[in-house]
């Protein structure tokens, strides 16, 4: 089957303009031009538009997606990496839709307000046995007073990072020609640990705390536990951000 440019660009939710760019680009080529000028694209077209649109998504530009598309040629293995990402987030969502009907129904009067219900899937201290238990009540609640004690905006803006980091480093372990000691991977070491010392109330924000031990046991916990290795796309993605940082620390520290 063929589709033409304005088929493709209204299911897509895009322009034709965008998707000529995107050719001149050479990110999404149609599979034939008519003698009319248009441009008509196959299944195999759409598959490989599918995986620019995702990884616009995930905050990369239009540079950064060609590298990509070069270097994974495998399209069935990079699309299902795109997929776990987007369960992780779709499950994270359902928890805040929940908690948010759930409030409406209260505030209508049908039910009881639950504050563990209304916060299901916004709660930054679901880990605080584990941190506590870690590092100590003091480092807990040093860290949550920073947290509670930041604007909406500042928030937002601080996950925004968190959230980049992690694009950043899936992107690295997806790609092939980057290995954990590699410049590239060594720069966002740095900019992992920069952010893990911006975190009041642990040991890599102290002058006198242990850097090293603290960063090399989050990263072995990143690997050891799978709700952190998610982040990574698996313990395999976790443990090359792990040998990352490894690195990173035995040449700065």
């Amino acid at each position: 089957m063929e589709w033409s440019i304005q088929q493709v660009a209204k299911l897509a939710g895009t322009t034709s303009r965008a998707l000529r760019h995107y050719d001149e680009l050479g990110l999404v080529p149609p599979a034939r031009v008519g003698a009319n000028g248009y441009r008509y694209y196959d299944e195999r077209a759409l598959v490989r538009l599918q995986r620019v649109l995702l990884l616009r998504e995930l905050g990369l530009g239009l540079a950064q997606i060609a590298e990509v598309l070069a270097r994974q040629t495998d399209e069935a293995s990079a699309l299902a990496s795109h997929l776990e990402l987007l369960r992780e987030e779709r499950a994270r969502l359902d928890r805040q839709i929940a908690a948010v009907q759930g409030t409406i129904v209260g505030l209508e009067g049908k039910g009881r307000l639950m504050a563990e219900d209304m916060l299901d899937g916004f709660d930054h201290s679901r880990y605080r046995e584990e941190v506590e238990a870690r590092w100590g009540r003091e480092a807990y609640s040093r860290g949550d007073r920073w947290w509670r004690g930041m604007s909406e905006e500042e928030r937002a803006r601080w996950m925004a990072d968190a959230e980049r980091l992690g694009r950043d480093w899936i992107a690295a372990v997806q790609d092939p020609a980057i290995s954990a000691h590699s410049d590239a991977a060594q720069a966002i070491a740095a900019r992992h640990v920069d952010w893990l010392r911006g975190i009041p109330g642990t040991p890599a924000a102290e002058s006198d705390g242990d850097l090293e031990g603290y960063v090399l046991g989050l990263a072995e916990m990143y690997v050891a536990d799978e709700r952190f290795a998610r982040n990574y796309g698996g313990r395999e993605g976790a443990a090359f951000v792990r040998d990352a940082l490894r690195a990173y620390l035995l040449q700065s520290v």
